[in-house]
């Protein structure tokens, strides 16, 4: 076997059921000497630690195990990028152009507990009680985000925040009685969502939204096409009916209304059209 103590570390990403951390791993380590980093990511002792390597193209993995582990080097399982699953899971870290790190080859290996009493060790950190400030002890303070806001009157804190706000929702309001300056935004109109012309629908609601931020109206559009974000409805709040993720709410500026015929449909209703 070859000696990797020259072998530069892997960065990975360790991510468990109770915490997610990067870490990096030197391919000179012996098997002993990577159960022992393990056991402060997962919590399983080092004698209860299985690993099990895992490539790519193969469904079967092979365990990470030897009669020496004390001087077997982990080298020798390692490409140069590993991905561990199981109670753990290390990724390399996504590099830019890289949809995501599954999306490429790598090595997995699966660390799991042959002790049952040890598997969940840690607990999960949405388990974890954590402090939360109470809001008066919060506005109290003189160096928080809300107390500069308060002192240079920002945002609602600014004396002439209704009357902008008021003027804010007239605008969309004008906009919806003059879209395209030629015809009014109102339910059943077709209608374009700009900047694209491909994103059709047809208008399904028009009015106000409590349960999105933001003052005004908004126009609720039943699209053609499953590239919306909801059926309809809002925070468990329906407003108009629609198949799922053909629905969407956007600000009237978005919305040309006009003759846009349906794009790419056959007259035949059996034919529908793929999510893309």
């Amino acid at each position: 076997m070859a000696n990797l103590t020259t072998a530069r570390d892997i960065p990975v990403l360790v991510v468990s059921s109770a915490a997610s951390s990067e870490r990096r791993v030197n391919p000179s380590w012996s098997i002993s000497q990577l159960k022992v980093k393990l056991e402060s990511v997962t919590g399983i002792p080092p004698a209860a630690q299985a690993l099990t390597l895992r490539l790519p193209d193969r469904q079967q993995g092979s365990p990470i195990s030897s009669d020496d582990e004390d001087h077997t080097q982990i080298g020798a399982w390692l490409s140069t990028y590993v991905e561990i699953h199981g109670p753990i899971v290390l990724k390399a870290p996504t590099r830019p152009g890289n949809q995501a790190t599954t999306n490429r080859s790598a090595t997995a290996m699966q660390v799991a507990s042959t002790d049952p009493a040890t598997a969940n060790v840690i607990p999960p950190l949405s388990s974890v009680p954590k402090y939360e400030m109470p809001m008066e002890t919060y506005s109290s303070l003189s160096d928080t985000v809300l107390a500069y806001k308060k002192s240079h009157r920002i945002g609602r804190f600014d004396p002439h925040a209704p009357e902008i706000e008021q003027k804010k929702a007239a605008v969309l309001w004008d906009e919806i009685d003059t879209a395209s300056h030629l015809t009014e935004i109102t339910v059943g109109a077709r209608c374009i969502l700009a900047p694209s012309s491909i994103r059709r629908g047809t208008v399904a609601y028009v009015g106000l939204v409590p349960e999105i931020a933001g003052i005004g109206p908004w126009i609720g559009v039943e699209l053609d096409e499953p590239a919306g974000k909801n059926d309809g409805s809002v925070a468990g709040k329906r407003y108009f009916d629609c198949k799922p993720q053909y629905g969407v709410f956007v600000r009237p500026e978005r919305v040309e209304v006009g003759d846009w015929k349906v794009l790419g449909l056959e007259e035949d209703d059996d034919n529908d059209l793929d999510e893309i």
